[in-house]
């Protein structure tokens, strides 16, 4: 058995499993970091690096203090403060030391600033990262000015977490403040825009590179190029890089060369990935092939499952004077278990036992365990995990994930969540040891766990995954429909926000799912930051979903959050409800955000909708909001709309009572230009406030267009037949409405200063005339006793005779024209 053959390998030594893509990014690693150590430093002082290693071993275990390092006698120097940073594993303690020392007289330098900004990004403290970065210059005063390694540096951090869309904001920032980015800055951020696919993006950077900014490329950009393009399937493109790197005198290396054959390898392309390598050593003496080169090869012809002709090459490869290393080993032994030879890998498996003493390592113990579930053989596959734990090799996430999946598939779920639990307990996922975890391995724990009311258990491995800065977005939408599932909206919200930092789309069930759960829990404004979500995600709502969110809104009294909603319902053509926005305008004028109501009217009328405008108005009208009302009013003349002339008439009247006879005349100005002034009963008090305020050319306007009235007879009145006195103020004039019949109106005018009190009957029916007989009548049963003295029969005849009845029929009504009276003489 395969278990036995290895636990026979074993020895006490046992080698780290390092990834074939790992020699290519410690190499990019390399070439993509600012200022490496020069390779003739000068070696550290001795005494410096003893202070620094008591200094960092103080700090990393004991509470910070501000006493912590009072036992100092003597100032630190640079290189004792900059080994002590690096020492320093909690960066928050590290932050207060970078303090500490400055507040005890050290200048800080470029580096410092460069190797704190370093510390935080590693241990993902990034918001403090950030704000560090942007505090330099202040802090420093202005001696160390912003460098493109401090962008780089917090660069290549958002993109370890995982935060690509963070990267390209701080790459854009970076310009903004005009510092120019180097080579360095643009090898990082090809190299992130290429890891997330962005191909075209990708493109544009390096045009923006070459043309705008004027960087010439070097072999490190040409290989994060090459790789990046044969990464995503567009192989012709690499090589079309590889050409333009001759054009440009820019030697190609052996990286270039592995990173052409491991994309040509993973096209299935491996007879021309290995005629690349025959002629390496002709393009330059010097570029031959190494162990990388091969051992890419090997993985090449194994994922063929030409495992025969892997084995010539690790024979011309042992011929040329190289020696397979572990990762060559592992590479082939995977390629034999998945081909089915388990009896070509105990030869090799012997072979690595007698080619320099290699023991099988983790990644040996993963592959025979991923060939046993694949096989079925899950006790078997157990059997050798347990093995792991016992010759005390380490095991790591594709360990765990391997058999957890597999268990899921078998069913056996009670075991694979013994092993998920495990996983999380000894942080296997936090550690830095073996392959970088894979968050999709796990989806079928996730989705068994979500299903059994255990979403938190899920999730915490979930939030382990992302600080390793590796997610799956189908394994964030099955834990946020967990917590919707679970009635925990909130939880599944804040996943949603972390995928969408992380430039995930989520599903559309996600999104109304959360919707759906906040309205139910009486949380309108998380629905709409959901809402606003799941629109910037390009899905249309339906239009239930918006009305809901506004209908909830609107009960919770969320005016402005309301009014959002219409907006953005406008912006995507969304059917407008005349109920809700007729709600939604009262609510925003009864919190006083009346330039906000008018700006939302205004927008609901240009996309062609309506509100119950009349309603508006009267809200506005109750609660002695008069000159809104009066926007309004002129808001519907505007828009051709129909008004209330009861409204319109106690409009005008109270913003005469309140002195605001501008907005009257305004109001009453455009029912003239409508033609609608004739309905009004306040022309006479609009012309009294008008004149009282001395604004008697709008007085005089009004008074001109009211129809001239006409004589009992039918006849036109003339002035100049009749004599009169002159009424001395206005103030001495008191009108009173009297109702006649349902069109009309009884008016009296009791005029003081005479010498008498003298009363003229105006009478309103459907006839233009009108006897005394029925205004007496009118007058005796309509005029309430301590309104007014009511005279007999004969003296009204008399003033009758003397005056002159003046009758004005409009539409439905009569006035009397009390200007007319007040301009008379006696």
């Amino acid at each position: 058995m395969v278990s036995l053959v290895l636990s026979q390998k074993l020895s006490s030594n046992h080698q780290r499993y390092i990834p074939i893509s790992t020699f290519f990014n410690s190499h990019l690693r390399y070439f993509c970091s600012d200022h490496p150590e020069p390779q003739n430093a000068r070696p550290r002082s001795r005494n410096a690096s003893k202070t620094a290693k008591t200094l960092a071993n103080l700090i990393n275990s004991k509470p910070w203090s501000n006493g912590l390092l009072s036992s100092l006698s003597t100032p630190l120097s640079k290189t004792t403060v900059l080994r002590t940073l690096r020492l320093i594993k909690d960066p928050s303690k590290a932050l207060l030391f970078f303090k500490w020392v400055h507040q005890m007289g050290f200048p800080h330098t470029p580096q410092s600033y460069f190797i704190m900004l370093e510390t935080l990004g590693r241990e993902r403290n990034l918001n403090v990262a950030r704000n560090f970065l942007f505090s330099i210059e202040k802090k420093s005063n202005g001696t160390v000015k912003l460098e493109d390694r401090f962008f780089n540096s917090l660069i290549r951090s958002y993109a370890e977490a995982g935060l690509f869309k963070e990267s390209m904001k701080l790459f854009q920032t970076m310009k903004n403040v005009l510092v120019s980015p180097s080579v360095v800055t643009f090898n990082s951020v090809l190299s992130i825009l290429l890891k997330r696919g962005r191909t075209n993006m990708a493109r544009e950077v390096y045009d923006e590179m070459l043309q705008t900014y004027g960087v010439s490329p070097d072999t490190c950009t040409y290989n994060v190029l090459i790789r990046g393009f044969c990464k995503n399937s567009m192989v012709d493109e690499g090589f079309l890089f590889f050409k333009e790197m001759e054009s440009l005198k820019c030697e190609p290396d052996v990286v270039t060369y592995n990173t052409l054959v491991d994309g040509l390898c993973r096209a299935g392309k491996v007879g021309i990935a290995r005629n690349l390598v025959n002629g390496m050593s002709k393009k330059c003496e010097s570029l031959n092939p190494n162990v990388v080169t091969y051992t890419t090869l090997i993985r090449g012809y194994c994922m063929k499952q030409e495992v025969d002709e892997a084995l010539v090459v690790l024979e011309e490869m042992s011929s040329r004077g190289l020696k397979p290393n572990m990762i060559t080993y592992n590479t082939l032994i995977k390629g034999l278990c998945e081909a089915h030879k388990l009896d070509k890998m105990k030869d090799v498996l012997e072979q690595m036992k007698g080619d320099g003493g290699f023991s099988p390592d983790t990644f040996t113990f993963n592959t025979i365990i991923h060939s046993h579930c694949s096989a079925g053989n899950l006790d078997e596959a157990l059997k050798v995990f347990e093995s792991m734990k016992k010759f005390q090799v380490p095991v790591d996430s594709v360990s765990y994930s391997t058999l957890i999946r597999s268990l899921c598939q078998k069913g056996e779920y009670d075991k694979a969540e013994k092993l998920f639990d495990e996983l999380f307990e000894k942080d296997i996922l936090l550690s830095k040891f073996g392959s970088k975890p894979l968050a999709a391995s796990y989806s079928p724990i996730f989705q068994y766990l979500c299903e059994h009311g255990k979403t938190k258990k899920a999730e915490r491995v979930i939030r382990q995954l992302m600080k390793r800065g590796t997610q799956d977005p189908q394994s964030y939408m099955t834990v946020i429909m967990g917590h919707c599932k679970e009635g925990a909206y909130e939880n599944g919200y804040e996943l949603l926000m972390w995928m969408l930092r992380r430039d995930f789309l989520p599903g559309v069930e996600i999104y109304d799912c959360l919707i759906d759960g906040f309205l139910l829990k009486d949380k309108p404004l998380l629905a709409k930051e959901t809402l606003e979500k799941m629109v910037k995600s390009s899905y249309q709502p339906k239009t239930s979903i918006w009305h809901s969110i506004l209908a909830k809104l609107l009960e919770k009294g969320c005016a402005h959050e309301s009014s959002c909603v219409i907006v953005m319902m406008l912006e995507k053509n969304v059917r407008q409800s005349i109920n809700l926005s007729t709600e939604s305008l009262q609510l925003l004028f009864g919190h006083g955000q009346k330039q906000r109501a008018f700006e939302i009217i205004d927008l609901i009328y240009t996309n062609g909708y309506r509100v119950k405008i009349e309603e508006v108005i009267q809200f506005l009208h109750k609660r002695g909001k008069v000159s809104e009302a009066c926007k309004l009013l002129l808001f519907s003349l505007e828009n051709h709309q129909k008004v209330d002339m009861d409204s319109c008439d106690a409009i005008i009247l109270n913003l005469c009572e309140i002195h605001k006879v501008s907005e009257a005349f305004n109001l009453c100005y455009e029912l003239v230009e409508n033609g609608l002034h004739q309905e009004l009963t306040c022309l006479n008090d609009l012309i009294a406030a008008l004149e009282e305020e001395g604004k008697r050319e709008e007085a005089a306007f009004i008074s001109k267009r009211l129809p001239r009235p006409k004589n009992l007879d039918g006849s036109m009145h003339n002035h100049s037949s009749t004599k009169f006195r002159p009424i001395k103020a206005a103030r001495d004039v008191k009108v009173f409405r009297l109702p006649v019949s349902d069109n009309g109106l009884i008016l009296m005018v009791n005029a003081k200063g005479l010498g008498n009190i003298w009363y003229v009957g105006c009478g309103v029916a459907t006839q233009a005339n009108l006897d005394i007989i029925t205004v007496l009548r009118i007058l005796n049963e309509n005029v309430t006793p301590g309104e007014s003295d009511i005279y007999d029969a004969s003296l009204i005849q008399k003033v009758m005779k003397t005056w002159w009845i003046y009758l004005v029929r409009l539409q439905s009504q009569t006035y009397l024209r009390l200007s007319e009276i007040l301009e008379s003489e006696i």
